[in-house]
């Protein structure tokens, strides 16, 4: 499968050991239990890796969808949580099917760095109580759990989970090649259970992956979970096919098949549900690590995947004894560099517009959630990228020199520019007007109209105005709204600025210029 299969099994052996605690504790996160984060990574991380279109993407439960699960696992129950990801399965299966990876991959990258953002905040926020070692989350707010922690503080779990939160942090940049959170994680639980310390732990940790089965699903609260799904689906496709770019950027392999990438994704999120799993997609911490070990082929992510099983399975007695302040630092160190600090300041000094995107997305998605994130800073972005096209729309008139007056039209004619561009036109008090069209970008309707009313109103006062280079797309929307037919009737179309220029001459009883010949109209 591979051409250099030493490296694939050592960098898939490194990628599980490395993936394990954040498996374990996104599994916790989602309130589905650690074990629903271990079946995610080896059922969906061993499927989208053999079928899917990236041959270095390693998948794996993330904290956006984390982020996305918890409120159904709270309303809905651990059934309707998995039954979303069985639908989110179908959902992604259909998008691959109708080959539109190339369409979300537009989505603006602002867009996408506040809604990371945001989830990083909501997933700091959740461990939040663990991290203090609160055992039973506060049904309200942080506020609440930081309340409790002053008034009974536990020092020893808060110590833990900050060890683990610098061991994460710190060793990962010292020493990349040890899986520093893994240290941590089995240091602390050792320490915690020599020196007989009480802390909350993980609980029990089955020892095999139960068989697939449908009783883990809901279908009667199918249609009720269905926008549930839908976003679940989008976070899938959208992470999928940005942290696959990743990859292809990171290496010089072969580019991934973001078609296919998606149906590997919905055919593991279709089967993770069967044996209790949550949803799954590519991740950037695992695949980032699967590069930096040497990869060269899907084979490393098989071996992650069947590794982090044997990992997990044989070790389920150890992994019971976890204390879950541990794995909230492990957590939280990931929700911290989930951040690209780097990438927020540069976009900053280039564009204060697209930060306002990002922040205006990170606190979107941090009080409503995904689909409201993605909603306001398309709408933002899409205003700001408005106003910029409008911007780079303007009215030169050219230099004097003649008896007529020149303007030239360039950029877009569009609702939000087309009365300050032709403003221009309704000061001049010369006898005749030509106006030059050959670089208006684009039209619409709000364009064509403010463009007839301004002939007329030119007209009434007077004005001979001359059009010219009206290009050939722009004029079927024009004919359509009955711009054109005054000015063919009166001969005052053109398809060139010479032959417009020679008319005015013409017109001004001035002499033209190459020739003494009145110029004739010309039609397009």
């Amino acid at each position: 499968m591979g051409r250099c299969p030493r490296k694939d099994v050592l960098a898939g052996l490194m990628v599980a050991i490395t993936a394990l605690p954040l498996a374990l504790g996104l599994g916790a996160a989602s309130g589905l239990g650690p074990q629903a984060g271990l079946a995610s990574a080896v059922v969906a991380g061993g499927l989208a890796a053999l079928l899917g279109g990236s041959n270095l993407q390693v998948s794996g439960p993330t904290g956006v969808l984390t982020v996305v699960i918890a409120p159904v696992v709270h309303r809905f129950g651990a059934r309707g949580a998995l039954t979303v990801g069985l639908m989110a399965g179908l959902l992604v299966i259909a998008l691959a099917l109708s080959r539109v990876s190339g369409c979300l991959r537009y989505l603006p990258a602002p867009v996408v760095k506040g809604f990371t953002i945001g989830s990083a905040a909501v997933i700091i926020l959740q461990q939040i109580p663990p991290g203090l070692g609160i055992a039973v989350r506060p049904r309200g707010t942080v506020i609440e759990a930081a309340v409790r922690s002053i008034a009974h503080p536990n020092w020893v779990a808060v110590a833990l989970c900050s060890a683990v939160v610098v061991a994460r942090l710190v060793g990962g940049r010292l020493l990349p090649n040890v899986p520093s959170a893994l240290v941590a994680v089995v240091g602390g639980t050792v320490l915690v259970r020599v020196v007989g310390l009480s802390l909350p732990r993980i609980g029990h940790v089955p020892s095999s992956l139960p068989y697939p089965s449908l009783g883990f699903l809901d279908f009667r609260s199918m249609p009720v979970l269905l926008p549930s799904a839908v976003t679940v689906a989008a976070v899938v496709a959208l992470e999928a096919l940005i942290t696959a770019a990743a990859a292809d950027a990171m290496s010089d392999g072969e580019p991934h098949d973001g078609d296919r990438e998606l149906f590997g994704q919905g055919v593991a999120n279709l089967a993770a549900p069967l044996f209790g799993g949550l949803a799954a997609t590519g991740t950037v911490v695992r695949t980032a690590s699967n590069v930096r070990q040497g990869a060269c082929s899907r084979l490393a992510a098989l071996v992650h995947a069947v590794a982090l099983g044997v990992l997990a399975f044989t070790a389920a007695p150890l992994v019971a004894t976890v204390p879950v302040c541990a794995l909230a630092g492990v957590l939280i160190a990931t929700a911290t560099r989930m951040v690209d600090v780097r990438s927020l300041r540069a976009l900053a000094r280039a564009d204060r517009g697209q930060a306002a995107v990002v922040a205006v997305t990170a606190v979107v998605t941090l009080a409503f959630g995904l689909v409201a994130a993605v909603t306001a800073g398309l709408v933002l972005a899409a205003g700001l990228a408005l106003r910029a096209v409008v911007r780079s729309a303007c009215v030169r008139r050219e230099p004097d020199g003649r008896s007529f007056a020149v303007y030239r039209v360039e950029g877009p004619l569009l609702f939000a520019s087309a009365a300050r561009l032709l403003r221009p036109l309704m000061r001049c008090q010369t006898g005749v007007v030509v106006l030059r069209m050959a670089r208006v970008t684009a039209v619409d309707a709000t364009g064509i109209l403010a463009l007839r009313d301004t002939v007329a109103a030119l007209a009434k006062r007077g004005t001979l105005v001359l059009v010219c280079g009206i290009s050939d797309q722009h004029l079927p929307p024009m004919d359509a709204l009955g711009v054109l037919d005054e000015l063919r009737t009166t001969g005052r179309l053109f398809t060139t600025d010479a032959e417009a220029d020679a008319f005015a001459r013409a017109e001004l009883d001035l002499p033209r210029v190459g020739s003494s010949s009145r110029a004739e109209p010309h039609y397009p």
